[in-house]
């Protein structure tokens, strides 16, 4: 059954293996082998010709409000779905005109596709529609690791409480080690002033990958239940990475650094431990790469898809 995904991105067809930015929609198109569409080329697409529709909402949806989703989801799809898309709240802190234009195209949509268990069990009771997991995955084909090895810890995301960048600073202070952040969208230009954190410049996919390679420990306090590929590129590399318990590349993968993103106490006693406690800091790498190829390779994303896809 042809797959077909509808975002806010402009190219349209299939995604090579060799893409640079190998996020993880990308990811998942190229395992899927799906053709990608923007949204409203499904104006000009074939009744029925399309087997299972997957729409990502985009953020912005003030320029997507005149355009008749639903219509043309349900006129070109045999059947549609709705794949979550970073917190899933977010549609509740849209204009109100915005979040029940967001709500109605959940609500219209033949199942689910969520990130994390427990967004599972929200949009369950939200929507009230047959509701899979579609894990977060990595296109290992193209990785490039750094021989330089560093022994200091990198942050997940910028300071602002959407990525908990603040809290995953104070516990990476725990540790007397150089403290590195990516520069993330809703970075704050006041930020690059701080001494205490080195930023790192935006990368593509491929070349952050590279770029992680290099750390030694990792901290993400981000209170979100998202996609969490920063968990996940971790786990791959076998970066012991504190983290929220209630995302699923996290507790999975780290089971033994799983904190709730607020339980400070716990985390700093845990970056410690990695630091001091060497058995305790292979024990948990060595861990991470086994539950990886276990739970997120892409051999194990294909028959979960191809389970889904039988399902609905």
């Amino acid at each position: 059954m042809e797959v077909a995904w509808f975002t806010e991105m402009g190219y349209e067809g299939k995604t090579p293996r060799t893409h640079k930015n190998m996020r993880t929609e990308f990811a998942w198109f190229a395992s899927q082998n799906s053709t990608h569409y923007n949204i409203k080329r499904l104006e000009t697409l074939q009744d029925k010709s399309i087997g299972i529709g997957i729409i990502i909402i985009p953020k912005k949806v003030e320029n997507f409000l005149d355009f008749d989703v639903v219509k043309h989801l349900k006129r070109v799809c045999r059947k549609y779905a709705f794949m979550q898309e970073g917190p899933s709240w977010f549609f509740q802190s849209l204009p109100l005109q915005q979040s029940l234009w967001f709500f109605n195209i959940m609500a219209q949509a033949d199942f689910v596709l969520a990130h994390n268990d427990v967004d599972k069990e929200y949009y369950k009771g939200l929507l009230g529609k047959p509701t899979f997991i579609n894990p977060t995955l990595m296109i290992e084909d193209n990785i490039k690791l750094s021989e330089t090895k560093r022994e200091n810890t990198i942050i997940g995301g910028n300071l602002v409480r959407w990525y908990g960048g603040f809290n995953s600073l104070i516990v990476a202070q725990e540790i007397d080690e150089k403290i590195y952040v990516p520069q993330m969208g809703r970075m704050e230009k006041e930020e690059l002033l701080l001494e205490e954190i080195t930023h790192l410049p935006y990368m593509q996919w491929n070349q952050w990958i590279t770029e992680l390679s290099k750390f030694k420990y990792a901290v993400h306090l981000n209170p979100n239940t998202i996609g969490g590929t920063f968990y996940l590129n971790c786990a791959y590399l076998g970066i012991p990475c504190i983290g929220n318990i209630n995302t699923n590349t996290q507790r999975v993968n780290f089971p033994d650094l799983s904190v709730q993103p607020d339980d400070l106490q716990k985390a700093k006693k845990l970056i410690r431990r990695l630091k001091e406690d060497k058995d305790f800091y292979k024990h948990v790498s060595t861990k991470a790469k086994i539950n990886y190829n276990k739970y997120f390779s892409e051999k194990q994303y294909k028959s979960t898809w191809q389970n889904i896809i039988k399902t609905v």
